[in-house]
């Protein structure tokens, strides 16, 4: 039963993100706001929502350890998809043809991420009500990044470029048709994902792993289904911005959802409260997404076996790093 609880779920995520891509897109076409915008913030809050379930149920369980890996070990696997994405694309150069568009969102995704490791080992015993001064630094830091991000989308704040007409034409549907899309996947993503994390977490308790190296490899990985097919479908429409844009996107995320979590966590400072070991996987996260950066503005063009320098950087860089995380016993 537990095996097809997993099953039947992870099938429903994967459709609910393959919709989410295509209304994503839609949206920005109809907007005039573009690919990078979306997939930045819209689609990456979204398809980040499994990672924000998990943690709240996490913390309710009183298992921080279990929300903090998913969260940092998400970073991690975000960075592995864009290096998937080189190998998966290697004709399509999509590392190239998004070449300096993410500069900003790569950067904000650095500081958040260091941010948030920073104050995982200062522990720092400030509070405002029950919620944790160092949360909500990092909350305000997530979201000063994403108000930038927007500000310097072509056209906005207040005047973006003029939307197209509001027939379907090409396929594209139209501006109400796609926004209704979208928050119906959304709706479907959040729904199915609670069940995709109960049987995935029941699946992994039985091989005996602790919750924080669970949380780093099995839950991160699950709860990135959609990232990983919204990108896919998303290079398959042509919108490789909206593909880049969603993994710094969802990194920027995840670490406003970590501290937001903060909000129904009332023993203390959550961040001080996630163990000093972990801030292990937090640096990773932050050394492959500084990878990802750099491969975004080299323009490097020289492939090893026909896949992009960085890409190849970036797959072999998560996979040393989750042996580190278990040599060094994190989580174990």
């Amino acid at each position: 039963m537990i095996w097809l609880t997993f099953f039947l779920s992870a099938a429903v995520i994967v459709l609910a993100a393959v919709k989410l891509a295509e209304y994503g897109d839609a949206i920005g076409y109809r907007t005039g706001l573009g690919g990078m915008f979306i997939g930045t913030l819209m689609v990456a809050s979204a398809t980040s929502l499994p990672e924000l379930l998990t943690a709240i149920n996490s913390i309710r369980q009183d298992v921080v350890d279990l929300a903090a890996g998913g969260m940092l070990g998400s970073n991690m696997f975000n960075m592995f998809l864009l290096g998937l994405l080189s190998l998966m694309f290697f004709r399509q150069r999509v590392l190239r043809r998004v070449a300096m568009k993410h500069t900003l969102s790569g950067s904000m995704a650095i500081f958040v991420i260091g941010l948030a490791t920073f104050f995982i080992l200062a522990r720092i015993p400030l509070r405002i009500g029950w919620v944790g001064l160092d949360s909500l630094l990092v909350a305000g830091a997530a979201l000063g990044g994403m108000w930038l991000i927007w500000a310097n989308v072509p056209g906005a704040p207040g005047a973006p470029s003029a939307p197209a007409p509001e027939a379907e034409e090409e396929g594209i549907p139209t501006l109400r048709r796609a926004v209704i899309g979208f928050i119906l996947a959304s709706v479907v993503l959040i729904l199915a994902s609670p069940h995709l994390v109960r049987s995935s977490a029941a699946i992994a308790d039985a091989t005996g792993l602790s919750t924080g190296f669970i949380g780093t490899l099995a839950l991160a990985t699950i709860t990135s289904l959609p990232e990983l097919v919204t990108i896919i479908a998303a290079v398959r429409l042509g919108a490789h911005d909206m593909a880049v844009g969603n993994l710094f996107g969802s990194n920027i995320f995840n670490m406003f959802a970590l501290s937001l979590t903060d909000l129904f966590y009332t023993q203390g400072n959550l961040l001080g409260a996630i163990s000093p070991d972990l801030a292990l996987v937090g640096l990773l996260g932050l050394l492959l997404t500084g990878i990802g950066l750099i491969g975004n503005q080299a323009r490097l063009d020289r492939l090893i076996w026909a896949v992009e320098l960085d890409g190849i950087l970036l797959i072999v860089g998560y996979l040393v790093g989750l042996w580190f995380l278990y040599m060094q016993g994190v989580g174990l």
